[in-house]
């Protein structure tokens, strides 16, 4: 069997057409010095995803680009990696840009200069991550969250990680968002924090403390997105086997969940980092070109939310 006829990425596919009805969004690409990120930038710029902004060595990216037509992009000359993700940063906080993505540095050194407290993009939330999963044989996209940037969160970081998921979901355009708070089972146990905390996050969400969305948890992997799990263990919930938001314990759980998805069950994963000033694009360079191009969607709609609510 080909892998078209198992995975067609309609997902994805469907995705990037509906942004491109969008305004593509200007987007400061910090160290764009391998071909990965220069064709990337082609082809989002070519789709009208993004305007891209290239900072980095200018020799640097050029020598990258070799064949490919950049001619139309603006670059702004840094002179190593660091200062190219200061000066991407610098772009974004004087208005230049409304996306961040990271090029071809690590993203430890690109994430320091986003949450640097006086020069960075920090904001009242948590900044956090999510992964926008196509999963084939699902029928919606899967959102997972915090499973790169927050490695041990609190119950403080939860309340965050979970509002910029909805958010997220939201900017996406799901209406009817449902949040599963994953641990290693479906009842509360004192002695597992996770699902201590997930109870918490429940009833803060009846209290108005989250908004957006409904929440439920603990609940286990199996009984949060299969109906026939969840009516096995009984458990009568609007979340239970149709979540589309799934919140890990920590960093770990999430990252093991993501790469378990994409690894064995031959999903797709687009990313995004949230609770900043504005959408940062985090892309590997094992991604698809389809992938790259859907972080940029996502993105993009994150953008025109940021729009829209600014306006109002």
């Amino acid at each position: 069997m080909t892998e078209a006829a198992v995975h067609d990425h309609a997902k994805f596919r469907a995705l990037v057409e509906r942004a491109q009805k969008l305004e593509p969004v200007r987007t400061a690409i910090a160290h764009p010095c391998d071909r990965v990120a220069i064709e990337s930038a082609v082809e989002g710029a070519r789709l009208r995803l993004i305007e891209p902004v290239l900072v980095g060595p200018e020799r640097r990216i050029r020598d990258a680009a070799a064949d490919l037509d950049i001619s139309s992009f603006e670059i702004v000359d840094a002179e190593h990696s660091h200062d190219s993700a200061l000066k991407a940063v610098a772009e974004v906080r004087a208005g230049r840009a409304g996306a961040l993505m990271k090029g071809s540095l690590h993203t430890d050194e690109f994430m320091a200069a986003v949450v640097a407290r006086d020069t960075g993009l920090r904001t009242a939330r948590r900044i956090s991550h999510c992964f926008i999963m196509d999963v084939p044989g699902h029928p919606d996209p899967l959102i997972i969250t915090d499973a790169a940037v927050n490695v041990a969160p609190t119950l403080e970081d939860k309340i965050h990680i979970a509002q910029n998921a909805i958010d997220l979901a939201h900017a996406l355009g799901v209406t009817d968002v449902r949040v599963a708070i994953l641990s290693a089972m479906e009842t509360v146990n004192p002695k597992i924090a996770s699902t201590l905390e997930a109870a918490a996050l429940c009833k803060m969400a009846d209290r108005g403390q989250i908004t957006g969305a409904v929440l439920d948890g603990p609940l286990a992997l199996d009984n949060a997105i299969d109906l026939e799990a969840a009516a096995i263990k009984k458990i009568d919930s609007p979340v239970a086997g149709r979540a589309n938001v799934l919140l890990v314990p920590d960093l770990e759980a999430g990252n093991m969940l993501a790469k378990s998805l994409s690894f064995l069950a031959g999903a797709d994963a687009a990313g995004v980092v949230l609770g900043a000033r504005v959408p940062i694009i985090l892309t590997s360079r094992a991604d698809a070109m389809l992938t790259r191009l859907a972080s940029f969607a996502v993105a993009l709609f994150l953008a025109e939310a940021q729009r829209r609510a600014a306006a109002a």
